[in-house]
């Protein structure tokens, strides 16, 4: 089948703006995580993560307990996807970046769907149990994912489901056995019967294959010396009902809650992109190392393949992902879209940054290809704070915040051109997926 050229994918750009800001959900109604109220000392989160919290007091002895395997995060206000039937993985194959045909009970990946320009308009991470696959996604992507996929079946034998009113996640670096075990149950319970796999209880559990190198994919940043190299992070889906005891009740004795923040902070440490902070309405997939573990570069025909080709093969990406160690002095982080200066140059953005428990200030940040990686960078933001009363000395109700930046290169301003120069970047082995 075709890759669908002529149905643009539905963005609905005014709606995602809406649940970015926490203002509705994919149902259109508020999403509030029930740990909000029964977890003692949560503090709602804004942005993507808003209806969950972002901390519980404490961010940064969770963030070391959820580094540490003895805290989990709720990321229940993410979206979940199924797809049924026997063309499920051949179609999706066929519909995104990323071979999926491969994938045996219990395997995880990562795909993207593009826009015919080849931008990134959501970045699912998928798993498969033998007769389902699962696409969890952002909250902002999950109708319109859900939608576009809809009006791509034709006469598949496909069928595709929200489950996101039923379906909650949990993000984990160790997953506690309770917690497998309630996923083992969701599968068993979603449709008995379904299949050997899902009757036996395989644990819905997806496994992030970043920063490896995938079959097919390619690492425009570094591989030995990765900061994520030995990184373990883990999604397990378990029924939205079993949320709160799964979290707070007798079995999760001793399990420490973990806020947003927390695995923010991680995330950003080990340079993992994430679809709706770090890309834009303008990212490729090489702006942000992504054709790592989302892109496989053998297979065609899908819609944006096209820019992805081009731009790997002989052009460069006209941005690049950093990584920036922030002046701490102030203890204060930046928000996201603060401005990054060379001088009095505005060259980027910062995309996320938050206080690590041992790095202090951090953040990852978008630039022009260009800026020089040795360049001192500074990045600028600016408050109404004297409008809220809160500063009154401040210049025409703004103020002016500055960190000094040392940025570590992630993509590489010569990332791309593979045809004329092979040398220096690094494949997955061609038995590895």
């Amino acid at each position: 089948m075709g890759h669908g050229r002529g149905r643009p994918f539905p963005g609905h750009p005014r709606l995602r703006r809406a649940q970015e800001e926490g203002l509705i959900d994919v149902a259109g109604a508020a999403y509030h995580s029930p740990l909000l109220e029964e977890a003692a000392g949560a503090v709602e989160a804004a942005g993507p993560d808003a209806g969950t919290a972002a901390h519980y007091g404490d961010p940064l002895r969770e963030q070391r307990a959820l580094a540490e395997g003895t805290a989990v995060v709720d990321l229940s206000h993410k979206g979940v996807l199924t797809v049924d039937g026997p063309d499920r993985l051949s179609w999706l194959t066929t519909l995104s970046s990323q071979v999926l045909t491969s994938l045996v009970p219990g395997d995880s990946s990562e795909t993207l769907f593009l826009s015919v320009q080849g931008r990134i308009e959501s970045a699912p991470h998928v798993f498969d149990d033998g007769t389902r696959t699962y696409l969890v996604t952002e909250a902002s992507e999950t109708e319109s994912l859900r939608s576009w996929l809809e009006s791509m079946r034709f006469a598949l034998r496909v069928e595709v489901a929200d489950r996101s009113e039923d379906i909650a996640v949990i993000g984990a670096v160790e997953v506690p056995e309770h917690l497998r075990s309630a996923s083992a149950e969701l599968a068993c319970g979603l449709e008995p019967g379904t299949g050997t796999d899902a009757d036996s209880g395989l644990p819905l559990i997806w496994k992030d294959p970043w920063p490896g190198v995938t079959h097919g994919g390619w690492a425009y940043g570094i591989q030995d010396g990765h900061p994520a190299a030995q990184r373990r992070w883990s999604e397990i889906l378990i029924r939205r009902a079993d949320l709160s005891d799964a979290l707070t009740g007798p079995a999760a004795d001793g399990l420490g809650l973990a806020g947003s923040w927390a695995a923010e902070a991680l995330r950003i440490e080990a340079w993992r992109p994430r679809a709706g902070v770090d890309a834009d309405e303008r990212s490729v997939p090489h702006e942000l190392d992504w054709l790592r573990t989302a892109v496989h570069l053998e297979k065609g025909c899908y819609k944006g393949q096209e820019t992805i080709a081009r731009v790997h093969n002989l052009g460069h990406p006209p941005r690049r992902l950093t990584f920036l160690d922030l002046d701490g002095s102030e203890h204060t982080v930046p928000p996201a879209g603060a401005e990054v200066l060379a001088g009095d140059r505005v060259v980027g953005r910062v995309t996320a940054a938050q206080m690590h428990y041992e790095a202090g200030p951090i953040a990852l940040a978008v630039l022009k290809r260009s800026v020089d990686p040795a360049a001192d960078l500074v990045v600028r933001s600016t408050r109404d704070d004297a409008a809220e009363g809160q500063d009154p000395a401040a210049v025409d109700g703004q103020r002016e915040e500055r960190w000094a930046a040392a940025q570590t290169v992630v993509v590489p301003p010569e990332a791309g051109s593979a045809v004329q120069r092979e040398k220096g970047f690094l494949r997955a082995p061609r038995d590895r997926r």
